[in-house]
């Protein structure tokens, strides 16, 4: 049986992806009782992506988060960066050693200011052999209606990250293996604070000839910055491919920050757009009513900056408007003036 823990939108299709190997059964943390009653009722997540059909009678869904975790070897940890310390507080170190974990984390955990991996390696000494991400441009609500998804699955261990891409491969989803697990969680991390900036921009008014030129300088910005993180020959490889690939033009980096820029699915550009166009960032997260990575995301990239006193401006700038409360207008003017 695999675990999974969460209950967002991403969670929910990973879940409905899972169950399609009908041999399957599934061991699902979520928080929500009412939640948990409703699926159980009508096969259908009440809260995210409610299209989506979920079996439940291969599925062991449970608001307690140690029945989940003690039943299952392999356990797929998608719950928001935000919360995933809150989650995991009270879950036993020696228990969590014994798994095999899977982040679908796309952020930073906020209290240490680390990627996923790093926080679990540390905090519950789990080694990296036994830590896997899967990552790409992968909007759940695509996902979810069965339209074809290329999703990198990355670990220093390959035997393991070959046996989730058996777990996740279908239809409709399609995997390749990466050897770069921390640089792809952090091109993960850094595609939300852009997608962040293009919202601000398209609020403030900014046209599609602008929105190119500022992608075009953070895949630039991302690539310097994941050269000091991760300086290695990244290797993806599928069915399909067993070459290499150049790093940062792979779906797995580039794929990823173009369609959570560009799509209408991408909650961190619709967060922008709602602080680009003046509200304020308490108004825009209650409206929402879901988690854009890219808030927090951005807190712990400038302290890992200042750290390593590497210069982002894109992300300094998301960093001055969000957290500094900054004028939007005054900083991406000011910003995209320097733009190459």
């Amino acid at each position: 049986m695999i675990g999974l823990l969460g209950s967002g939108s991403w969670a929910t299709a990973i879940v409905k992806i899972l169950l399609e190997d009908k041999n399957r059964k599934i061991a699902w943390w979520v928080r929500e009782e009412e939640a948990i009653t409703t699926l159980r009722e009508e096969k259908h997540n009440p809260l995210y992506l409610s299209e989506a059909y979920i079996d439940t009678d291969r599925t062991d869904i449970s608001s307690d988060i140690l029945h989940v975790i003690e039943q299952c070897d392999d356990i797929y940890l998608v719950v928001p960066s935000a919360f995933v310390d809150k989650a995991l507080k009270d879950i036993p170190s020696d228990l969590l050693r014994k798994k095999r974990i899977i982040s679908a984390v796309k952020g930073i955990v906020p209290e240490s200011n680390e990627i996923i991996t790093e926080y679990l390696h540390r905090q519950h000494n789990i080694d990296y052999n036994n830590l896997c991400i899967i990552s790409g441009p992968s909007h759940a609500e695509e996902a979810a209606r069965q339209r074809i998804t290329f999703l990198a699955v990355a670990s220093e261990n390959q035997s393991f990250a070959e046996d989730v891409r058996r777990q996740l491969n279908c239809n409709y989803i399609h995997t390749t293996y990466s050897n770069d697990m921390i640089g792809i969680e952090c091109a993960a991390v850094l595609k939300n604070i852009y997608a962040v900036a293009v919202g601000i921009c398209r609020g403030l008014g900014y046209g599609d000839n602008l929105i190119a030129v500022l992608i075009s300088s953070a895949l630039q910005e991302m690539t310097d910055f994941m050269q000091v993180m991760s300086p290695v020959e990244s290797t993806l490889k599928s069915e399909s491919n067993d070459g290499r690939l150049r790093r940062f033009e792979s779906f797995a980096y580039l794929g990823d920050l173009l369609v959570t820029c560009y799509s209408q699915f991408s909650r961190n550009r619709t967060f922008g757009n709602m602080i680009g166009s003046g509200y304020s960032i308490k108004a825009a997260q209650l409206e929402m009513k879901m988690v854009a990575e890219g808030y927090y995301a951005v807190n712990g990239i400038e302290h890992i900056r200042r750290e390593k006193n590497f210069p982002m401006p894109i992300c300094e700038a998301v960093y001055s408007i969000l957290y500094e409360r900054k004028s939007a207008a005054k900083t991406m003017s000011k910003l995209l003036q320097n733009l190459e």
